[in-house]
Order: structure tokens, then C-alpha cells, then sequence
């Protein structure tokens, strides 16, 4: 499985253009060497989607399973933050890790549960302080939206 980022060349642009025309409307088919025609499953189309939808954008992708150790430079680079943070985090019993030799590792599926956790209380902070700026008078709207969901 590659890790390195997957970029859109040049070349490929209109086919990825297209690509994303036909994934919006609706689950495409895969036809298989021998004519065989099989309906994509929700998640291959959703993932397909997304990333038509990213390389189209100019994003490269790098697909990773759940369980590959990542070296914490990696894991720092993923979440935004210094490699010495997260080795706070780490210590602290944030973000589990394991030893490989002297190394440490961090899972993928560790971080992403971590990166949840850490989104949730940021949205649930963005929550309490908007209600307390509406309770305050500071907010011109007329409500103020539930679980930070706006128009």
C-alpha cells in the first residue's frame, strides 16, 4: 500500500473532472475483464468520492490503514502539531503508543480517535461560548443554532 501522497498529474485533470461529474450522480458500476457488472458498495463509492473530489482540488491523498505505526514526526505532521507536543501528549496518556526497539509508535487508529475526542471538546467550547454570548446580549441573531450547527 503506498504512503507516499498520490498527486493528480496534469495529464488527468479532465478525467478526474468527469470522474466527479458521474460519482455526483449517483453509485457508479465496475465492470469487470469479463463483462461482469458489479455495484460499487457504499463505502468504495464514498471513498471514491472523496477522493475524486480532493485530487480534483489539487490535494494528493495517501491511503493508510487503521493499524500502520506511524513514527511521531508522522503522527505530529497529521494533527499540526511539533513532534515535542506530542510526545507531551503522549506521556501525559493522551495519545497511546507503543514501542518499536527504542522507538516510538503510533497507530493511526489511535490518533484519529484522539484528533475525535480533541474536535468534539473544540466544538463543545465553540458551543458553551456562543450560548454565553447569545445568553449576553452579543449576538444579533434571533436563536442561536443547536450543537453549533449554522445555516
Amino acid at each position: 500500500m503506498p504512503t507516499e501522497p498520490i498527486a493528480l498529474p496534469e495529464t488527468e485533470v479532465t478525467q478526474i473532472r468527469e470522474l466527479n461529474q458521474m460519482l455526483r450522480l449517483g453509485s457508479p458500476a465496475l465492470i469487470g475483464c469479463d463483462g461482469k457488472r458489479m455495484e460499487l458498495p457504499g463505502a468504495v463509492f464514498r471513498l471514491l468520492k472523496d477522493i475524486a473530489r480532493s485530487m480534483q482540488l489539487g490535494q494528493a491523498m495517501v491511503l493508510v490503514p487503521e493499524n500502520q505505526p506511524l513514527t511521531t514526526q508522522r503522527a505530529a505532521d497529521l494533527l499540526g502539531v511539533s513532534r515535542p507536543f506530542l510526545i507531551k501528549l503522549i506521556d501525559s496518556g493522551e495519545i497511546r503508543s507503543h514501542k518499536a526497539g527504542s522507538h516510538r509508535r503510533i497507530y493511526l487508529q489511535d490518533l484519529t480517535a484522539y484528533e475525535r475526542c480533541r474536535n468534539m471538546e473544540r466544538h463543545g467550547a465553540l458551543d458553551r461560548i456562543a450560548k454565553e454570548a447569545f445568553e449576553a446580549g452579543l449576538y444579533d441573531r434571533g436563536e442561536i443554532p443547536e450543537s453549533g450547527q449554522d445555516e
